[in-house]
């Protein structure tokens, strides 16, 4: 039988392996430029701008000195980092704006926060009517709940997962946040900001002594559909008997 050379992985005439292209610092830029642009129109503007006045505030200058050229060379690398600076700001709205309202998107906002917080990837309470989610946190400054969804929902989902965690933990601050744009929620964008603002009140070892308690309770129990229950289901004998 012939083999598929489709599978196989693509080599050099002389039998080495295809290198694989290396992507260029500045391939990430267009890219993350492109993914910007799509959502955010005006973000060639801005970057034009940052760039265009930066440069001429360096001529500016040089010209006053009477040194324009000097000027021009030196303000270029500060011209360039200006609007790298812009279009990295912009792009972070852009993708805060393409996910913002998804089931989830909170959890997705925390878990850029690099060092000092777990985020388990399940949600720890659920309300199926709703889909309002609640999503638990850990770090130095005690325990975060963050809720998504319905402000009066998510308000009871937070309280009721709080009552659950202070029987077990009763000395460890739970820290209440809700996601979202109504009063008293916090945006999207400016959520991991909160939660890194958060003053520290726990130890190192304390952290990973509740990390402990906390993973005994588990997460949220999704709700199973109506319907025959598996585990109390008989058999139907007569069938299998034969009529």
């Amino acid at each position: 039988m012939a083999r598929d050379r489709s599978s196989a992985p693509s080599a050099e005439p002389g039998g080495k392996p295809k290198k694989v292209k290396k992507v260029r610092w500045y391939h990430r830029i267009w890219e993350a430029f492109q993914m910007t642009r799509r959502i955010d129109r005006a973000v060639t503007w801005w970057v034009l701008l940052s760039f265009v006045g930066v440069l001429a505030a360096g001529i500016g200058i040089g010209l006053a000195f009477g040194r324009p050229i000097y000027a021009t060379i030196v303000t270029l690398p500060f011209a360039f980092l200006a609007a790298l600076f812009i279009l990295a700001r912009r792009a972070e709205a852009a993708a805060y704006r393409q996910i913002e309202g998804q089931p989830g998107a909170s959890l997705s906002a925390l878990r850029t926060i690099r060092r000092g917080w777990e985020f388990p990837e399940e949600p720890i309470a659920v309300d199926p009517r709703g889909q309002e989610l609640v999503f638990r946190g850990l770090g130095r400054p005690g325990i975060v709940l963050v809720a998504e969804g319905n402000p009066h929902r998510a308000q009871r989902l937070l309280e009721a997962e709080r009552r659950k965690i202070t029987r077990v933990l009763p000395n460890v601050p739970v820290i209440l946040l809700q996601s979202g744009n109504e009063e008293g929620q916090v945006p999207l964008r400016k959520l991991p900001g909160t939660v890194r603002k958060l003053k520290p009140k726990l130890t190192k070892q304390e952290v990973a002594e509740v990390g402990k308690r906390l993973r005994a309770l588990g997460g949220a129990r999704l709700p199973v559909p109506k319907g025959i229950d598996p585990f109390k289901a008989r058999p139907d004998r007569k069938g299998m008997r034969g009529r």
